[in-house]
């Protein structure tokens, strides 16, 4: 784990000492200590069913100090909101402490992570309370001030929003040293919307608490949210065991062709470029990394002697390695949540003129994800150096493309491509070892069109 560094520690001890600052004034607001300490308890509880098995398949703690800004679900928010509706600020500042004091970390260091989380979380209950008592809203709560309280609950809303936004935004500038121009950019818009719901519930608690019912009535409020969080933390279980597979599946190809270890990843990057080129959503652009990682898979089920052969292919085991399009397409069938995979996996060495395979597709036929890995996959090769040829530069891999667009790559994929490396470059990574198989200077690679049809290689001169 990279260590935190010094001024990251100076930030959390700050926000620790702010929490403290904002909790003094207690004595003198007469706060209801019943109430307090009950919020407490359920913030505690709701903290600790978080961590536990009920909530299998949680987000694990992300990159801050104390966990990814906006990752995990956090079932503690209704409460904390509901007691910023209902209690002064220095009490509700006190609600999220011993949840966030006692919570099970398991990063570390973990006492720097905990008051992390307890210093952000009571400020931003202080935050909250303190704008929704500025604006009377505990007498919108009391008394039926309808649509009222809906203002300055969501006034709460945002000032808790905001604040864990400045927070985390900090948090990772210093402690994961990410660039200030970018820290900050998406935290607020991401965090508000789930926020907001939190704020609905807890205003919920908070009128049902007030009301003849009691508090017992307002605890019945989370239960349906709760069960709602279990379905969702099933779903986000069921696509990480999809996700470890697909590594699964990656590492094996990975060991199998070792000359081309860190290849699948990477053409999973150069698809990703060229979907936000192409303005794909990101549900959609994610499908598609996973299918730039997958496009080889079926080499898993070509013999290994064939993978590593040192000299050129006959036409029978070219034959036999021209398989693994479909062999990978069969691997990957039974995977539901991959959808349009399948058809990258099955298509990704089809040419535009026809003459590709496995099953020899012209133009539109073939899908638009095997047309985007195609030139994915002929990029990284021609960028990346393997045993029998040193890679080329970026550009001149760039100009190759282009040269082969409109015959064998989508002219569209290409420029995307193209538009995407100018604005946001590329490192290709060496994923061979740099000496000749035989200490002889690594080949040319040739160009497309120096080996007939039956004999023809990939753009970047290597096997299919």
């Amino acid at each position: 784990m990279r260590p935190v560094s010094p001024w990251a520690r100076v930030y959390v001890v700050c926000t620790a000492l702010g929490a403290a600052c904002c909790a003094l004034p207690l004595p003198a607001t007469h706060a209801p200590w019943g109430a307090v300490v009950l919020f407490a308890a359920l913030c505690a509880g709701c903290e600790g069913l978080a961590g536990s098995r009920f909530a299998a398949g949680r987000t694990p703690e992300g990159a801050g100090v104390a966990g990814e800004p906006g990752g995990s679900p956090r079932w503690h928010t209704p409460v904390i909101l509901a007691a910023a509706f209902l209690l002064p600020p220095p009490a509700a500042a006190l609600v999220a402490l011993p949840g966030a004091l006692l919570t099970r970390v398991e990063q570390r260091p973990r006492w720097l992570r905990r008051v992390w989380r307890a210093g952000q979380l009571s400020l931003a209950a202080w935050a909250a309370s303190w704008v929704h008592w500025a604006l009377d809203g505990r007498d919108a709560v009391l008394s039926p001030h309808f649509p009222y309280v809906l203002v300055t609950a969501g006034a709460a809303v945002v000032a808790f929003c905001l604040v864990l936004t400045v927070l985390d935004g900090g948090i990772l500038v210093l402690a994961e040293r990410v660039p200030v121009r970018s820290a900050w950019r998406g935290l607020f818009l991401r965090s508000l919307a789930p926020v907001a719901v939190h704020g609905l519930a807890g205003l919920m608690m908070a009128v049902l608490w007030r009301s003849p019912y009691g508090p017992v009535s307002a605890l019945l409020v989370l239960l349906p949210m709760y069960v709602s969080w279990w379905v969702f933390a099933q779903y986000h279980r069921e696509r990480a065991a999809h996700q470890a597979t697909i590594r699964a599946l990656v590492q094996a190809v990975d060991i199998k062709d070792g000359y081309t270890r860190g290849h699948s990843e990477r053409v999973g990057q150069a698809s990703m470029v060229i979907a936000r080129e192409l303005g794909m959503d990101d549900e959609r652009a994610e499908v598609l990394r996973f299918a730039g990682i997958l496009h080889d898979v079926g080499k898993l089920g070509v013999p290994t002697r064939l993978l590593r052969k040192d000299g050129p292919l006959t036409p029978e085991e070219r034959r036999v390695i021209e398989l693994h399009p479909e062999y990978g397409h069969e691997m990957v069938r039974g995977i539901g949540f991959l959808g349009e995979v399948r058809s990258a996996i099955l298509h990704h060495h089809e040419r535009l003129d026809g003459s590709g395979y496995p099953y020899g597709l012209k133009g539109g036929q073939i899908p638009e994800f095997a047309r985007v890995v195609a030139v994915a996959d002929a990029f990284d090769a021609m960028t990346s150096t393997r045993s029998y040829r040193r890679a080329r530069p970026v550009p001149a891999a760039l100009e190759e493309l282009e040269r082969c667009a409109g015959a064998q790559f989508d002219p569209r994929m290409v420029e995307a491509l193209v538009r995407g490396l100018a604005r946001r470059g590329w490192h290709p990574v060496v994923t061979a070892d740099e000496t000749p198989l035989r200490g002889e200077p690594h080949p040319p690679a040739p160009p497309v069109s120096s080996t007939p049809p039956g004999q023809r290689k990939s753009l970047d001169g290597t096997r299919p």
